[in-house]
């Protein structure tokens, strides 16, 4: 699909006749026709009925018109924010977070970024570690905090901090009135992991801390989202390994228990391009190294 397919479905969306929407296009019926017909048959659906005389919008036409206008406007900002850094209006800076990291010290470095200049302008993009890593190398982000070690000659990592993990349990679980649960307890119940994909990510981590253990986990559901996996716990279908920072997210009928067990913690990591020497990245590690009380300079040694 091709940015000029949308802008041919949407005049014609706009004017429910192709005659009306070839002049507005300036192109003949027969090519906008075939256009419109391409972007059907690539999409494997019906966007226009063509049954009567009035053309009419299908319901997922409407669906696809009313998103593609959303992805104008997106393209537009794009296009205009482009032209405000190329003309030095504006400077850019792209964070890029796994969602987890939201319930800890970014949103305080995030207000940091945003107050300290009025000229930058904060891009905040929610991807895994891996594709952290890709939008790292493509210039798509500056900086990145993730949950997993992945080790890349391209990028710097540093552990920000080892957060100590938890278990979420539904309110008026028996272990709320017992002392910290061992891993052992722990494996005894059934779990929700998340995310579930893709993969390797946070899921893996906790499931070789159980490994460590000589334990294996009984995964009852999996989740995508760490806001669906907390809903999935408060429904009873398991509990579910969370960083400590988790909860800040308040909920009646969700609650936590402390882990007994040693090296049950989470890394945040901190990735950046190696050779990226600009004054304002390093100005956001030393802001980091400060909101996370941690030296700014804990790289994790590359393997042989």
């Amino acid at each position: 699909m091709e940015l000029r397919h949308l802008r041919y479905f949407q005049a014609v969306a706009a004017e429910l006749n192709f005659t009306r929407a070839a002049e507005r296009l300036h192109i003949a019926q027969p090519p906008l026709s075939r256009q419109i017909r391409q972007l059907e048959d690539e999409i494997g659906t019906v966007l226009l009925d063509r049954s009567s005389r009035a053309v009419r919008l299908t319901e997922a036409g409407r669906f696809l018109l009313e998103q593609s206008l959303q992805l104008n406007q997106r393209i537009d900002e794009m296009v205009e924010g482009t032209r405000r850094i190329g003309r030095n209006e504006k400077r850019w800076f792209g964070i890029g977070f796994v969602p987890s990291v939201l319930y800890g010290f970014l949103p305080e470095l995030i207000r940091l970024v945003r107050g300290s200049d009025a000229a930058l302008e904060v891009g905040l993009s929610e991807l895994t570690t891996v594709q952290q890593l890709e939008a790292l190398k493509a210039g798509r982000i500056d900086i990145g905090f993730g949950r997993i070690v992945l080790d890349d000659p391209a990028i710097t990592r540093t552990v920000v901090m080892a957060e100590t993990l938890v278990a979420a349990v539904p309110s008026g679980h028996p272990a709320l009135a017992g002392p910290p649960m061992t891993p052992a307890q722990l494996a005894a119940h059934p779990f929700v992991l998340y995310p579930a994909r893709p993969r390797p990510s946070y899921a893996d981590h906790v499931l070789a801390l159980f490994r460590t253990q000589g334990l294996q986990l009984r995964v009852a559901q999996e989740a995508n989202e760490l806001q669906t996996a907390i809903g999935l716990v408060a429904a009873g279908l398991g509990i579910c390994l969370v960083p400590a920072s988790v909860q800040r997210l308040h909920r009646d009928d969700v609650a936590y228990v402390p882990i007994d067990a040693p090296g049950f913690t989470s890394p945040v990591m901190m990735s950046y391009r190696s050779d990226d020497s600009s004054a304002l990245l390093a100005e956001v590690v030393r802001r980091v190294g400060e909101l996370a009380g941690t030296p700014p300079s804990a790289e994790i040694p590359r393997r042989p």
